[in-house]
C-alpha cells in the first residue's frame, strides 16, 4: 500500500501548480499553503479510495472462495438465501 508521504510526492510531481479560475476571469495560482492543503486532501481521497477498491477487491476473492469451497455459484447461493 502507498504511503500519504509517497501519494502527495506523486500528486506533486504530476501537478508542480494549482490554478483557479476560469477562461473568461482569467486565473489565479494558489498559495503554498493552498496549495499543500489541496495535495494533501486529494491525497488523503485517493488513499481512501484505493483502500476501498481493495476492500472490495477482498471481500469478492472472499466470496469466490467460499462459493468454489460449497461448490456452488452465486446464483445458487441466492437462491439458497432468499
Amino acid at each position: 500500500m502507498v504511503t500519504k508521504t509517497e501519494m502527495v510526492t506523486t500528486l506533486k510531481a504530476e501537478n508542480p501548480t494549482l490554478r483557479i479560475g476560469n477562461e473568461s476571469v482569467g486565473y489565479t495560482e494558489l498559495s503554498k499553503a493552498e496549495y499543500d492543503s489541496t495535495i494533501s486532501l486529494w491525497a488523503d481521497n485517493t488513499l481512501t479510495r484505493l483502500a476501498d477498491e481493495a476492500e472490495a477487491d477482498a471481500a469478492a476473492t472472499q466470496k469466490a472462495a467460499l462459493l468454489a469451497r460449497l461448490g456452488i455459484t452465486a446464483d445458487e447461493a441466492k437462491l439458497l438465501i432468499g
